[in-house]
């Protein structure tokens, strides 16, 4: 695709180390889990790694989908591990999580897309610790209903699935997924679990116009999205998508207001923020405006 990009002052972060950090690489490992800090490179892995969190990638470690953003793994994935829900129970246990998000590669292969597998891994965390609250990541499912339901019957706290960017450009960065399918999957989600909060975000840098980010957020709430995450896209690889431009701070800041004004219930907005960061926080905000 193209060299990459030089990053302004304010896109540079620590590089990962420090005794916090490696007790959770560690355990991870120790685990034969994956994690989507890891897989996707994520610039926050030293913060949440050193704070003892991380996004639980379950799965295996290769998509189905080839998606020019991404540096996942592509490839014909393994079956799925059914010890695995287990081993997320257990890792979460270990690093005393009170609120777990678990994602997912795209498994197009499997009859429900792997829904069953979040089920299955949503009932090990709980049954390892009824407290603790989950967030899940859901890939579309191919738009199928049955898998969408499969998920909402164990009741996650949050359901969130990335609309990622705006329609002109799933084209050459989301090839195999379908825009309108991605929100009638979230407009799904709130009709058949209203009490489970819908959650999307979206790429900034890509190549999209300000008029294309304003009518996808409209979208969104028309889609009834409640919680909304806006990031700098970041270029993993010379075979990515280049960034086309970089965003300020102070642009991100202007956007979290727009779309509070549209009535989203919690934004988290930033060159640094991604689907799962201060996951927590988002949702104890949304829980908090409920009982108000």
């Amino acid at each position: 695709m193209g060299k990459i990009s030089p990053k302004p002052p304010w896109l540079r972060v620590r590089f990962p180390s420090g005794p916090q950090y490696e007790q959770t690489r560690r355990l991870l490992q120790q685990g034969r889990l994956h994690t989507v800090c890891q897989e996707a490179c994520c610039p926050n892995m030293f913060e949440c790694f050193s704070q003892h969190t991380a996004t639980f990638l379950i799965l295996g470690e290769h998509c189905t989908r080839n998606c020019s953003f991404c540096t996942v793994k592509h490839g014909v994935p393994q079956p799925p591990d059914p010890d695995e829900p287990q081993r997320v129970a257990d890792a979460a246990a270990d690093l005393n999580l009170t609120y777990v998000v678990v994602t997912s590669v795209t498994r197009d292969d499997l009859p429900d897309g792997g829904a069953g597998h979040f089920g299955a891994t949503i009932h090990a965390l709980r049954e390892r610790n009824p407290d603790v609250r989950v967030e899940v990541l859901i890939p579309d499912f191919k738009g199928d209903p049955h898998a969408l339901q499969k998920v909402l019957e164990v009741r996650p706290d949050v359901l969130n699935h990335n609309i990622e960017t705006v329609p002109r450009l799933y084209p050459t960065v989301r090839p195999q997924a379908d825009y309108r399918q991605s929100l009638r999957l979230l407009e799904s989600s709130a009709r058949q679990a209203p009490h489970v909060p819908t959650k999307s975000g979206l790429m900034l840098g890509l190549g999209e116009g300000e008029q294309e980010i304003e009518a996808t957020l409209a979208d969104l709430r028309r889609a009834h999205c409640r919680l909304l995450t806006l990031g700098q896209y970041l270029q993993p690889g010379p075979q990515n998508h280049p960034v086309v431009r970089y965003v300020s701070p102070e642009e991100f800041s202007r956007w979290r207001d727009v779309a509070l004004a549209m009535e989203f219930e919690e934004v988290a907005a930033g060159p640094f923020v991604r689907s799962s960061y201060q996951a927590e926080r988002s949702f104890c905000t949304v829980t908090a405006k409920a009982t108000e």
